[in-house]
């Protein structure tokens, strides 16, 4: 098996884990802003202390960057923090599983900008799938309550995170490109640590100027909000390191494993039961992306 699959793998499982305490963190007295600056102030010491380490262990000088490994890292690294902060916030709207599914139409919307942005042809085969999700994110979107819209808050959220996590995936492998010929592990710390330390900064001011106080439960919650940073560390570790060895393409196609990892703790951990038409919804959404991939290159 690959390397790239094995970091990817691990890196699905560690973020469905990340997840799910955050999710907790939200009925522990923490803002939305609070759950999401957890996930950053905890991982950029672990981060900064391995990337140190790592250039200590194998007796390399800290490399100086040009402009694009900074441009790269500031893109992936906002990117994350929106996204990050709408799914936390998308779980107070719809259940555990259906809330992450909704960022699974991250590949969908990667195609899409290719396409009107790039101009690079989409297949037939690969329009065909992109249909298929739609479905599926239209059954997602539909709330429960009888005569609510098809469309909502849910459905913006869910599709804005998917696309802003894209968006971090490929500034992510940029990153970690811009600072070749290093060590594949080695630039994936290096990125790791540029982008989590930017991303504490930038949340910390935030919630500073718009959330005053919620700083201060964050940390007085540390116990708990520590160990979200440390899964979130982990679960980046493992994505940097898959961009680091693979297009970011591949690797997000691969990490929607991710959503097979969630609904198994969805039912496991908080008990909760997709109705039919979600779980409809889920593997229309995930039937996409597995057909978008295979259909790469077709005519």
């Amino acid at each position: 098996m690959s390397l790239w699959v094995i970091f990817t793998l691990a890196a699905a499982a560690m973020q469905t884990l990340r997840f799910m305490l955050q999710k907790q963190l939200k009925g522990a007295g923490l803002s939305t802003g609070g759950a999401t600056f957890s996930r950053f102030l905890f991982a950029a010491p672990l981060a900064v202390t391995l990337a140190f380490g790592g250039l200590a262990g194998t007796a390399t000088a800290l490399p100086a960057p040009g402009a694009g490994f900074f441009f790269y890292v500031v893109l992936g690294a906002t990117g994350q923090i929106v996204a990050t902060f709408l799914t936390v916030a998308l779980f107070s709207l719809r259940n555990f599983a259906v809330g992450v599914a909704f960022t699974k139409t991250e590949t969908v919307q990667v195609a899409l900008f290719s396409a009107l942005m790039l101009g690079e042809a989409v297949s037939p085969f690969g329009w065909m799938a992109i249909g298929i999700g739609l479905v599926g994110v239209l059954l997602l979107s539909r709330s429960p309550e009888p005569g609510a819209p098809l469309l909502g808050r849910p459905a913006l959220y869910g599709v804005l995170a998917g696309g802003l996590f894209g968006i971090s995936a490929i500034g992510y492998r940029g990153a970690t490109l811009a600072l070749e010929p290093l060590p594949y592990l080695l630039r994936a710390v290096l990125a790791l640590a540029a982008a989590t330390a930017f991303q504490s900064i930038a949340m910390g001011l935030w919630l500073v100027w718009r959330e005053p106080g919620e700083l201060g439960r964050v940390i007085g919650r540390w116990r708990r909000t520590a160990l979200v940073g440390l899964t979130g560390m982990l679960g980046s570790l493992g994505w940097f390191a898959a961009f680091a060895l693979q297009n970011a393409a591949h690797v997000r196609a691969l990490g929607q494993i991710e959503i097979v990892f969630t609904v198994m703790a969805a039912s496991l951990v908080f008990g909760e039961r997709l109705r039919r038409r979600e779980a409809a919804g889920i593997a229309l959404v995930v039937l996409s992306v597995i057909a978008i991939v295979l259909g790469y290159g077709r005519a």
